[in-house]
Parts: structure tokens; sequence; C-alpha cells
């Protein structure tokens, strides 16, 4: 429990054999429920979360039989965490670049009842210029520019950050069978947030990459996957807003 609410992390896993273990043992202990999506790892990934959840009761393994994508991966741990009335359902990443003692300051707003969704943002933080590798902070400045329109939140920055938290309450207002399954799912979920009218908040958190870091992201994904998505949730809200409009009485 943080501050009497129930809280749980969801972790998405792909071939984080080198990773996974520290990450899931360096979550504070105020987490009540570690959701851990294994998206059919090929490599040892798979065997050491199996010991992990003999040893540690917190642990929930779901592992898919085929690779869904991130998207697809934070879907199955979103639904757990409804299934099992968690109060607030944080995201982290299984190769140790989110720093768990960030995760506090992710959470209060939502306890506060400031916010439904509290997104990290790295580019408030002013190690990132010298951490980030450049072209990643090109890539984000750009898809954040980009964001800004197809979601309406005008002023969230960092959309591809995966450093979340958001209360189940917004969390059950969102199609999550209609969450787009790979790469743009941030961007999608912003979109889809701002439709059911959530209240998001940037929060500044610690960009951590190790010297052997390397992205899941290729070109094909940022010149022929990310304008789709991006399109599809532009449309899809401004279709929303026309239907509320249309509704709404004279």
């Amino acid at each position: 429990m943080y501050r009497a609410a129930s809280i749980a992390v969801v972790i998405p896993v792909f071939c984080e054999e080198t990773s996974i273990e520290e990450t899931i043992l360096s979550i504070p202990s105020f987490v009540d429920s570690i959701i851990v999506i294994d998206d059919a790892s090929t490599d040892a990934t798979t065997t050491i979360l199996t010991a992990l959840k003999r040893d540690k009761d917190s642990i929930t393994l779901i592992s898919h039989t085929i690779n869904r994508g991130v998207g697809a991966a934070l879907i199955s741990g979103y639904t757990h965490a409804l299934e099992n009335q968690i109060d607030i359902v944080a995201v982290m990443a299984g190769d140790g670049q989110m720093d768990p003692n960030d995760l506090p300051a992710l959470l209060d707003p939502l306890v506060d009842n400031i916010a439904d969704y509290s997104k990290g943002n790295r580019f408030l933080t002013k190690s990132l210029w010298k951490t980030m590798p450049p072209i990643r902070i090109v890539g984000n400045i750009v898809l954040s520019l980009v964001t800004k329109i197809t979601s309406g939140y005008w002023h969230v920055f960092d959309s591809q950050c995966g450093y979340t938290a958001i209360t189940t309450t917004a969390l059950k207002t969102v199609p999550l069978d209609k969450l787009y399954p790979r790469y743009g799912y941030p961007n999608d979920l912003l979109a889809k947030l701002h439709t059911a009218h959530c209240v998001v908040i940037d929060v500044p958190v610690k960009p951590i990459y190790g010297s052997s870091w390397s992205s899941g992201i290729r070109l094909s994904h940022l010149f022929l996957e990310y304008p789709v998505v991006l399109m599809r949730s532009y449309i899809t809200r401004l279709l929303s807003r026309i239907k509320t409009t249309m509704k709404s009485p004279s």
C-alpha cells in the first residue's frame, strides 16, 4: 500500500535476461502486486521469471505464447490489475531504465486526486542531455511535438516515456481492446485518455541508459508504423469530439 492506495506495477518483458531480476528486486516494498508479462521471450528471461515467482508471492507472471507487442503486454497487465481491484497501476520497463525512486512522485498526484494519469518526462531532468543518446533525443522531440496535436494534451511532453501511473477509475474509461498493441501505444493511449476527459500530468523522472543500450524501435516503426498510429488516434479523437458535440443540447 502507498498512502492507503493499493499499487500494482506492470512490467512488459521481452528478452531481458540481463536486467529483469535486478529490475524486479528494486521495486519498492510498498508495491502490492508485480505483474510481469513475458511477451514470448526467446532467451533465459522466462526461466529467471519462473524462479523469481516461486520466491516472491507478490509476482504474477503472465506469459504470451507469441510475441504480441508491448502495447498488448500492457493490456494483459492492466486487465489483470482491474480484475484484482487495484487502485493505481504503474508501468516500469524490464530493462532497468526506470529509477524506482521516482515511483512515489508518479503516484502522489493520483493519490491526491490531482490527476488521473501521471507520465514521466525525462526532459524535465537536466541529466537527460548527457545521458540519452542524441538520436533518441531527436526522435523523442519530434514524436512528442506531433503527439501534442494528435492527443490534444498540449502541455504533455516526452510522449515515448513509458514510466507511468494510472488510476483504475481512469483505466476503466479506456477501451483496452482498441489500444494499439505495439510501439505506438503511448501515443494512442494519450489520445484515448483525452477522449475520456482524463487529467494527465508530467512528472520529472531520471533517464537511465547503460553502455549496452539499444532500442527495439526501427526506422520502419518511425516512418511506417508511427504515422499510421498517430493519424488513427487523431481521427478517432476528433470523431469522438464531434459525436459528443452533436449529442449535446443546443
